[in-house]
């Protein structure tokens, strides 16, 4: 899917304490810098740096609120597996720091 402007899309951070956090924005940019300064998520908050290790764009706002629901049931292995396949838009160099 390509990338538009403010699309709705689902993200995936990794945490300094190897846990994942899941969510889903309209402005993926605007919400990144968001948990970098803090005020992102309570539960990022206390976890901080984050590292964004995925990234996939939604046909709509119910599609991306649908697949966030689903990646926060994978295991911790299958979201691992998740941010290294064809389909995370972060591309080849999915470790983008968040500080």
């Amino acid at each position: 899917m390509e990338r538009k402007e403010k699309q709705p899309c689902v993200y995936m951070l990794r945490c300094r304490d190897g846990s994942f956090y899941t969510g889903w924005t309209n402005d993926f940019a605007q919400r990144l810098a968001a948990h970098q300064a803090g005020k992102g998520g309570k539960y990022t908050r206390s976890r901080l740096p984050v590292t964004a290790v995925y990234l996939e764009y939604a046909a709509d706002r119910s599609a991306a609120m649908k697949r966030e629901a689903a990646i926060k049931k994978l295991t911790a292995e299958k979201k691992r597996a998740l941010a290294g396949a064809d389909s995370n838009m972060l591309g080849s160099a999915p470790d983008q720091a968040v500080r």
